[in-house]
């Protein structure tokens, strides 16, 4: 059996503005080339018991802090903590649903 572990794909925690950090283009990519290639495995004959994307949520990492964000959703450190979905979370919302197409936020 292999399980596949997912180390996430980062952002640096710039001053862009909010419209800019949410729409986060190459976590896209990333997702649909790493699951591609998960989907490969499968038809490869490769037993996947399970995947989930690290994270959900930016947070505090031990080596970085806040510095580096991680997650599917903005946390805006700065007022309230505050969530916003990023456009990966809208993807991968379409993605687990099974819904096919180009339309949304990501492309």
């Amino acid at each position: 059996m292999i399980y596949f572990v997912i180390f996430g794909m980062d952002d640096e925690d710039i001053d862009a503005p909010l419209h800019e950090v949410l729409d986060d283009k190459l976590r896209v990519r990333y997702f649909k080339g790493y699951l591609a290639s998960v989907a490969q495995a499968i038809k490869d004959g490769v037993q996947v018991k399970g995947y989930f994307a690290w994270s959900l949520l930016d947070n505090f990492e031990w080596a970085q802090g806040y510095t580096k964000r991680f997650g599917l959703v903005y946390v805006d450190y700065k007022n309230g903590l505050a969530r916003h979905p990023k456009s990966s979370a809208y993807w991968f919302m379409r993605f687990l649903k099974g819904v096919e197409g180009k339309s949304g936020k990501e492309e």
